[in-house]
Formats: structure tokens, C-alpha cells, sequence
């Protein structure tokens, strides 16, 4: 995630070799909102700097694509397989932090078999505390998560992208979005336990996640933001957006939807945060500008209808910074046409027989390296990474900067921690 510095006298000039770090996390609602709560009134606006206090923000339409929340009933197990389609969602993740080399062997997370079998989970604290942090992916600052909803059909996946701006205060900006996405994980799999609703949204999940990690002590504070979705066996997806983390879908050979980044100024997207103590007792002796901190109910939401042979794209700006909807949809396009996913018949585009086979889905739940999602997951990482190292290419940040700061001269990719999530739909045949 790239910074940006602001002065009192207005948006610093962007410097050539100024790149971006990246990070994802858990945050918590801390209790002095006195200190920590966010400016409204007109100013300046702090982008992913080295700096991470802001003054007061401009008011910006928070929600570029506004639904209806609770369009849908979801987790219904009480569907009718002749008249209602019933899909699945067969997930793969790739990813590369900044300074490493991409592997492609390495760099790759398949769906791990989850037995809801087991013993409900009613602490999330205590689930959280059970994942081995050193058995974190090496995503960097970003971070990434799927699991299934409890013990429904439903799924939920997504993307965090962490600030690294909070490492010259000491803090490791990775703390904060693997918190946020291992506690969104606990939180979906303990689902409905201490839940008051007949449904899932994912801006729910992300608030009880968000609320857990500032109550958390090992996470002393940091910033994120975030792209999550709930997907439904009838075919219905809510996606939930905070920042310039973002989705596409992907059907047919088509771009059928791509989210827009919630900014608060250039590359100053919405983001969470937490902010440690001792800088809040810092700030209510000393006074000074507060931290820029979003909340969760400020995401974009967005609902999909899908169909058989779609694909979900779920990435940080690691790689929307770097590749185009375009450019995504032709590395897709490429691997699904190459495999015979994607079929063309009289000029129009198909999903091919074989789609179950390539996503592995008959044989265990977890799927292979070989496997379609696998593939597609790796091939967008190594572009997104190839594109962020090349100097020649201008990518979508480059040409933002052109646009906001012509004297610049800026050309080229921009290195990022890299983290991407997808999802195969595949439609189940009745049982």
C-alpha cells in the first residue's frame, strides 16, 4: 500500500521512487473516541504516507455503487435442487510480499478441508490465538482468508491490505490485517453462535472482526483495509468494500462488474485502524492531528447474481495498481480458454463440460496446485508481480499520477506486497 505525504500547506508532490507499503489487519473500536474519532469537518487530507495523522477530510460520496442491504435470505438449507441452481465456490489464493521474489510453487494457498463437525467455536479470541503465526503466508502487509459459514453451504472469502505506514511507529503492520482476516475467519465458522440474525452479511463480519482486534493486546494498532464477500449456494454474492482493495467479476469473456475504490483523496483510500495506547495518550497531552480511521459501516455494498463458470477476482491494489480490469480478464480469459473452461461456439462463449474436472471438485475438498483456481490465482499474482517490476510499462497507478501530478514524470509499475483470492463458481448437479 503506497504514502503519499501531506503538509500543512497542502498535498505534498509525489516523489518518483516513493512507493507504497502494504499491509491487512483486524481492527477494534477503541473507547476514547474522543481522541481517535474521525474529523469531519473540511481540510487536508493525509494519503498512505509516512505519515499517519491527517487533519479534517473532505466530504466524498462514501459509496460509489449503493445496494439494498438484506436483499436476500440467506443460509437456507430448505431449497428445492429442481427449481433453484445450486453452485459452489472452489477457492484459490497467490501472493508475494514486496521484497521477495515471486514462486510460484511457494506463493500459492489452497481451500484446507474445514470440519464443522467439530466443536462449536465460541471464543474468537481464544480461535484467533490458535492460528500459528509463523505459519502465516508470506504475503507481507497483505493479508487473505476463506472458510466456510458454520455449518452452511455458504462461503466467505476476501482480502486485506495493511498501512505501512505504522512501522516508523514501531508497530509490524502484518499484525494488523492477518489479525483482522484470521478473526473474520474464527468469526464465520463460529457463525451463528452469539449472532441475533438469520443471516451472514459481510460487513457484519467484518465489524465483529474490526471490533476484536482492537480489543486484542497483541495487536497493539496498525490500519487496513478491505474486500469480502459472502457467497450464497443460490447464487447470490455480497461484497463489502473499504478502500482501494477490490472484486471483479468475471463471466463469458466479460467484465461484468469491478469496484470503485473509496478514497478519501489520491491514494488516500478509507482504511481502519487502532491506534495504540501510548499515542493516544501522546496526542491528549501534547494535542496534534488524530489518526485517519474509517469504520466498517462506511463500506461500499454491492450485490451479484452468479452463474456457472464465473470467476471471482478478490485482490490489494499489489495488483489493481498494476493490471487493469482489462488486463485481469485477459490473463482469465487466457487460462480458461487454454483449459477448456471457457468454449467458444458460433462466436459466442461457453462454459466447457469439463469445468468440474479442472476445479477438481469430485475428488476431496481440497483442492490440488494443478487445479483451475490454483492456476488462475498464480497467473494474476505473477503478472500483477512481473508489471509492479517493470519500468517500461505504465500501469493504472502510473497513469493516476500523470493525471494528479504531471511535473512528476512517474513511469512504470509499482512494487507492492501482492495478495489475490479466487473463486470458480460451479454450478452442483441436483442430488
Amino acid at each position: 500500500m503506497s504514502f503519499a505525504v501531506a503538509s500543512t500547506a497542502g498535498l505534498a508532490r509525489l516523489s518518483p521512487h516513493s512507493r507504497r507499503a502494504a499491509t491487512g489487519l483486524v481492527l477494534f473500536a477503541l473507547s476514547t473516541t474522543s481522541i481517535i474519532t474521525p474529523v469531519q469537518s473540511a481540510g487536508l487530507l493525509t494519503q498512505r504516507s509516512s505519515s499517519l495523522y491527517v487533519p479534517p477530510k473532505c466530504p466524498i460520496n462514501r459509496d460509489a455503487s449503493p445496494a439494498t442491504v438484506g436483499l436476500r435470505t440467506f443460509h437456507s438449507t430448505s431449497h428445492n435442487w429442481r427449481s433453484t441452481p445450486q453452485f459452489s465456490y472452489h477457492v484459490a489464493a497467490s501472493y508475494s510480499a514486496k521484497q521477495d521474489r515471486f514462486n510460484a510453487e511457494a506463493n500459492l494457498f489452497t481451500n484446507p478441508p474445514y470440519d464443522s463437525s467439530k466443536a462449536a467455536i465460541t471464543d474468537l479470541q481464544a480461535c484467533k490465538a490458535s492460528i500459528n503465526k509463523n505459519h502465516r503466508a508470506k504475503s507481507g502487509q497483505d493479508a487473505f482468508f476463506f472458510s466456510q459459514i458454520g455449518n452452511t453451504n455458504a462461503t466467505t472469502f476476501g482480502v486485506a491490505d495493511g498501512v505501512g505506514g505504522w512501522v516508523e511507529s514501531g508497530l509490524d503492520p502484518a499484525d494488523f490485517s492477518h489479525g483482522l482476516c484470521e478473526y473474520m475467519t474464527c468469526a464465520a465458522r463460529a457463525w451463528p453462535h452469539g449472532s441475533n440474525t438469520t443471516s451472514l452479511h459481510p460487513r457484519d463480519l467484518l465489524h465483529v472482526a474490526y471490533d476484536e482486534v482492537t480489543v486484542d493486546d497483541s495487536i497493539e494498532g496498525g490500519g487496513s483495509t478491505a474486500c469480502l464477500a459472502v457467497a450464497e449456494p443460490d447464487g447470490n454474492i455480497e461484497v463489502a468494500n473499504l478502500g482501494d482493495s477490490g472484486f471483479m467479476h468475471l463471466g463469458g469473456n466479460a467484465v461484468r462488474h469491478f469496484t470503485q475504490p473509496q478514497t478519501h483523496a489520491f491514494n488516500t483510500p478509507y482504511q481502519l485502524s487502532k491506534t495504540p495506547r501510548r499515542m493516544l495518550v501522546q496526542m491528549a497531552v501534547f494535542g496534534g492531528p488524530t489518526t485517519l480511521s474509517d469504520l466498517p459501516k462506511e463500506a461500499s455494498i454491492t450485490h451479484h447474481k452468479v452463474r456457472h463458470g464465473d470467476v471471482l477476482v478478490f485482490a490489494t491494489d499489489g495488483v489493481w495498481d498494476n493490471l487493469s480490469p482489462q488486463d485481469c480478464l485477459g490473463i482469465v480469459s487466457r487460462q480458461m480458454v487454454e483449459r477448456g473452461a471457457w468454449v467458444e461456439n458460433d462466436g459466442a462463449i461457453e462454459v466447457g463440460h469439463d469445468l468440474a474436472k479442472l476445479i477438481h471438485a469430485g475428488t476431496s475438498r481440497k483442492a490440488g496446485k494443478a487445479s483451475l483456481q490454483a492456476k488462475l490465482a498464480v497467473a494474476i499474482a505473477k503478472e500483477a508481480k512481473e508489471t509492479g517490476l517493470n519500468t517500461r510499462r505504465d500501469g493504472p497507478f502510473a497513469k493516476e499520477v500523470q493525471k494528479a501530478y504531471p511535473g512528476e514524470n512517474w513511469h512504470g509499475g509499482k512494487p507492492d506486497d501482492i495478495a489475490v483470492v479466487v473463486a470458480i463458481v460451479l454450478e452442483d448437479s441436483p442430488k
